[in-house]
């Protein structure tokens, strides 16, 4: 969400901000909404004043014996215009609020400008790939015989629903449980096991919400199925003042996630990718907004270590201007190497945005030597998507027997087993 005051300063640094978003200038249309409300306000404060003073003026003349038609009449006439002089101010600010909801978060500066994944930046590329003495597999052919059941999962549910069973379900647990340890003992991380149903206010929180209704599943009583943890961490502080004391906060959760994949029609349609149902740690900050640049720094290195700890290769890139998150500031991408496809692919995605989520739940802190209030900094990041890291175990440490060998960091998860033998 947009504060229209730093649009109405500075109407052409919004629209050029914009621009770099691939999106048509608004500031204009946004201050025509904001004017017309703000002369309503003043409209009907005016009202109220006269209607107060023509009032009393009318115990005044009555007390002189004087004829008040004329001020009653006025009186009248203003009890009539002051309801809908409201109707319409509420009709503009909502107006004015729905606009301004509909407008993704402005770049920062470092961010590069482009239109779409080809445009973004490689900043380092960590971990040696592996080099196998075969053809190495994609996963959706090793999985199998482990226990991928794409099949069994389709037949129940339809497609992109995977039964996961044996040793590729233990696997998978293994991972999820790894990163959660790793997030809550080493990096400081609360541990929450957050609801998965939602309502509409924390999805509009977080900017799921009106737009990317589509890409949501909602139940027969209104809830939305959280299509990531960052929906319930991120409204922990919705509409609450915390003590500048209490930040930073950071939170971590291990929970199913659900997308519709409205948009993503034809893609990843085999394997394990993309998912309407999958399992995904998320790590959340809250910070003060001096902080948010070394909290965006250190929340991607979580998720780096990670990865490091697991053996796997994975580059950092720095999201261009259209290819961010709606919500995002500045957007770094994790990307894990896929020996079987030849490629990197996205695994986790960290973000800053801001205040732009703060000031949609009303998420405020008190500064220590300040009387008033300020928006916190609201970061997120995936530490990791539980279903791709299984994916990227599976290729990266696929074995021409069909076996695969498991990282010694998730051993002890596995009561000390080193190998995953097929059916």
């Amino acid at each position: 969400m947009h504060d229209i005051r730093l649009i109405r300063d500075d109407p052409a640094a919004f629209d050029a901000a914009l621009a770099r978003r691939g999106i048509a200038p608004a500031a204009a249309g946004l201050i025509a909404l904001d004017e017309k409300r703000r002369a309503l306000i003043t409209e009907a404060q005016a009202g109220q004043a006269r209607r107060n003073e023509a009032s009393k003026a009318i115990g005044a003349a009555k007390a002189r014996r004087d004829d008040p038609t004329d001020l009653m009449a006025e009186v009248a006439a203003l009890k009539e215009r002051l309801p809908a002089i409201a109707a319409e101010e509420k009709a503009a600010g909502d107006a004015l609020n729905a606009a301004l909801s509909a407008i993704p978060n402005l770049p920062l500066a470092d961010v590069p400008f482009g239109r779409d994944e080809e445009d973004n930046a490689l900043l380092a590329t960590h971990g040696e790939q592996p080099v196998f003495a075969f053809p190495p597999k994609e996963h959706d052919a090793i999985g199998p015989t482990l226990g991928l059941d794409f099949e069994t999962g389709a037949a129940m549910s339809g497609a992109r629903f995977t039964l996961v069973r044996g040793a590729a379900a233990k696997l998978h647990r293994a991972l999820g449980q790894f990163m959660l340890d790793t997030l809550s003992g080493e990096h400081g991380y609360e541990e929450v096991a957050p609801p998965l149903l939602v309502r509409d206010e924390a999805l509009f929180g977080t900017g799921q919400l009106p737009k990317f209704a589509e890409d949501q599943f909602r139940t027969t009583d209104g809830r939305w199925l959280i299509p990531t943890a960052e929906v319930p961490l991120t409204n922990i502080v919705a509409g609450k003042i915390l003590g500048e004391a209490e930040l930073p906060l950071r939170f971590a959760a291990l929970t199913a996630c659900f997308r519709s994949e409205a948009g993503a029609a034809g893609r990843d349609t085999r394997g394990f990718i993309r998912q309407h149902q999958f399992e995904k740690v998320e790590m959340v900050s809250i910070v003060a907004p001096g902080r948010s640049e070394e909290e965006h720094e250190r929340m991607t290195a979580c998720a780096e270590s990670i990865l490091t700890a697991l053996g796997l290769p994975f580059r950092r890139m720095k999201l261009c201007s259209g290819d961010m998150g709606f919500t995002a500031a500045r957007t770094y991408d994790l990307e894990v190497w896929l020996p079987g496809q030849a490629r990197y692919r996205e695994i986790s995605s960290c973000s800053t945005c801001t205040d732009f989520q703060a000031r949609r739940m009303n998420a405020r802190y008190r500064p220590a030597e300040d009387k008033g209030t300020r928006f916190v900094h609201t970061l997120n990041g995936s530490g990791l998507a539980v279903g791709r890291t299984l994916v990227a175990v599976l290729e990266n440490y696929q074995q021409e027997d069909g076996s695969v060998a498991v990282p010694e960091a998730l051993q002890p998860y596995l009561k000390g087993l080193n190998r995953l033998e097929p059916k």
